[in-house]
């Protein structure tokens, strides 16, 4: 018989006895609250359509890419697991295979943060006792299958059974937004937000940027055929994600440089760009200068401005061309924040209407650069670990090189960051398990008292994510 997957009450709580018994007590007070979710990427139409999921593999391993770049890493082909190819190429489409070589490879996954998520979401969310392997695959499936199936499985319901009190989508800048419609028409409007992501728009050399670019002067109404009418298009589109509840914005660049460029040569690039003949400098050049206009844009609206740098996406080609972005083939590197983004706060940084909430994967520059940035200026709040670092080591790591420059509330908060939907409670919990141990150390090294230390793990997690993400002045 295989052995029970169980739960240890006190997993990723500290080792030492002492500490662990008051970060259990930190943790009680923090474990049921509702969940703020600022940044991800569930989609606004699965959530909209109410459609029941389709099965566990399309729930559980092929939207996840933390679970797919194991198994690539492996040597598991992506065929394999039903990622679709571009030239439209046969892959598996027999999503109980899928499963069973997600269950055939489960081993891979230890010491991981992949591993703590999966298992909260067999035996939390579905009720699987069973340790995945080849031999227990196919009646996981059959359990996890017939939960799905349940009326109360859908998304709509899992906002409430997951404490879910705001999510928010990450939506292109040329959206238009008909899910939010359709959400704000059921009554959750308020509750399942956009957020405006302009990348594909202003990285000129992106091969899909002629296509974006015409999206969103569909959308906006707006001529794009030059450079003003470009910033009236996003102007316009940045006002319905207002309109539609939006909080924030977002901004993947490979840099966090934020430069800014003559009204001259932006419109000159920018016209190279509509004439195909932009090349690799000055495309890079306008999207930093785009961050520093997105700024000013965002002491206009109010829209927090969210920034992760620092990500060479698409490292290999061969993979990218066969089945496009978002694989697991994005790799950081090494991140410089001080001297990028000082003419941004040069300008916006003292300004009342603005906020920026700063991530990285480069852990090296916590407490040199970021700590001492959200420390000073008053716009600047320090974002959570996120990818590679949404781990308890890597939390653990955030706040030991993070706190005593910047403090608990110079930070935003947890984010979670993902497109697997049955994994954000865990995503959740994990956080909230490291900040009690973290907290409870201050505790036990008598720097804070019980009480401090319990305040504070309330505010991780629930207070100032709605603080960061509130909407300022504009």
């Amino acid at each position: 018989m295989a052995s029970p997957l169980k739960l240890h009450p006190d997993r990723a709580l500290p080792h030492d006895e002492r500490q662990r018994a008051v970060a259990r007590e930190i943790y009680q007070q923090t474990a049921t609250l509702p969940l703020i979710c600022m940044h991800g990427h569930v989609e606004a139409e699965i959530l909209a359509g109410n459609t029941p999921f389709a099965d566990p593999a399309h729930l559980l391993v092929i939207p996840d890419p933390y679970v797919t770049r194991m198994l690539f890493s492996q040597g598991v082909r992506p065929d394999a697991l039903g990622t679709a190819r571009t030239d439209g190429g046969p892959v598996e489409t027999d999503s109980r295979a899928i499963w069973r070589t997600f269950c055939a490879h489960w081993k891979l996954y230890r010491g991981t943060p992949s591993r703590y998520w999966l298992e909260h979401e067999l035996v939390e969310v579905f009720g699987v006792d069973l340790i995945p392997s080849a031999e227990t695959a196919d009646q996981i499936y059959d359990q996890i299958a017939a939960r799905i199936a349940e009326p109360d499985f859908r998304p709509q319901q899992l906002l409430d059974q997951f404490k879910i009190e705001l999510i928010s989508t990450t939506d292109p800048a040329g959206s238009d937004l008909r899910y939010h419609a359709q959400l704000a028409e059921q009554g959750l409007g308020e509750r399942v937000i956009p957020t405006f992501r302009p990348d594909a728009v202003v990285y000129l050399n992106r091969p899909s940027w002629r296509a974006d670019i015409e999206a969103l002067a569909k959308v906006s109404g707006e001529d794009t055929s030059s450079y003003q009418g470009y910033l009236a298009a996003l102007r316009q589109r940045r006002a319905a994600f207002v309109a539609a509840g939006g909080l924030a914005t977002d901004h993947g660049h490979f840099s966090a440089d934020t430069t800014p460029l003559s009204e001259l040569s932006a419109t000159r690039i920018y016209a190279d760009a509509l004439e195909g003949e932009v090349n690799a400098a000055d495309a890079q050049a306008f999207a930093a200068h785009m961050l520093f206009v997105m700024a000013g844009m965002s002491c206009e609206d109010g829209l927090v401005m969210q920034l992760h740098p620092g990500v060479l996406r698409d490292h290999h080609d061969g993979i990218f061309r066969a089945y496009g972005s978002d694989k697991g083939f994005d790799i950081p590197v090494v991140t410089e924040f001080t001297q990028a983004l000082r003419p941004m706060l040069q300008d916006y940084g003292h300004d009342p209407r603005f906020r920026l909430i700063l991530f990285t994967v480069d852990e090296d520059v916590y407490s040199r650069e970021l700590a001492p940035l959200a420390g000073a200026y008053p716009s600047v709040r320090l974002g959570a670990p996120w990818w590679f670092l949404d781990s308890p080591d890597g939390m653990r790591r955030f706040r030991e090189a993070a706190v005593e420059t910047a403090g608990f509330y110079n930070t935003s908060g947890f984010v979670d960051d993902t497109r697997a939907f049955a994994s954000i409670p865990a995503r959740h919990d994990l956080f909230r398990r490291v900040d009690a141990g973290y907290l409870a150390r201050l505790v036990l090294e008598h720097r804070l008292s019980l009480e401090e230390a319990v305040e504070t793990g309330i505010d991780l997690a629930y207070h100032l994510p709605k603080l960061a993400y509130q909407r300022l002045a504009g």
